[in-house]
């Protein structure tokens, strides 16, 4: 197994504030914007995104978590059934836009699940799709990111690992891990 380093920890915080410099440009005062964060593991990239809003605009943002494991189209097709976690969602999303927030777009496959699954929270004004890593030429549907930290090139035998302090990790970094 080879492992190449996308994004360290510097480069990370780099482009945690660029990202949130490109929301603050859309959103302007975040008063009819809610951030919500995919679980399991786009939770912590949402709350460093929310982290960061917050202490630029110097003003309350509410951040929600999402779980779509039962939404997910593969859910019963699993040789080892996926685990869900909790939704927290303890705001009406009902005319509001809303950041989804994921670490990694790949297939698109989690994403269509997370639509269906914010939909039981009410309908939302706007949708739009902010990830730390864009894997191109994998998507099987037609989903795409309108805020992304950046684009890799990969094939399907590869993996992205992210490995963030907030998982307990050491480091933020990134990596783009080949399977031999």
């Amino acid at each position: 197994m080879q492992k190449k380093l996308i994004l360290d920890s510097d480069l990370l915080n780099i482009t945690i504030n660029r990202l949130c410099q490109q929301l603050i440009e859309n959103h302007d005062d975040f008063s009819d914007t809610v951030i919500i964060g995919m679980q399991p593991r786009g939770i912590h990239l949402a709350e460093a995104i929310h982290k960061t809003l917050e202490k630029n605009i110097k003003q309350s943002i509410p951040l929600g978590y999402l779980d779509a494991t039962f939404h997910r189209d593969d859910f019963r097709r699993r040789d080892v059934p996926a685990k869900a976690s909790e939704s927290r969602i303890p705001f009406i999303i009902e005319g509001k836009r809303v950041v989804l927030v994921d670490d990694v777009l790949f297939t698109g496959r989690t994403i269509r699940a997370a639509l269906d699954a914010l939909i039981t929270f009410g309908r939302p004004s706007k949708v739009e799709l902010l990830v730390l890593i864009d894997r191109k030429y994998n998507r099987e549907l037609p989903i795409e990111a309108d805020y992304v930290g950046k684009v890799v090139n990969t094939i399907a035998s590869q993996r992205i690992l992210v490995e963030l302090q907030a998982q307990g990790h050491k480091q933020n970094k990134i990596w783009l891990i080949n399977k031999d």
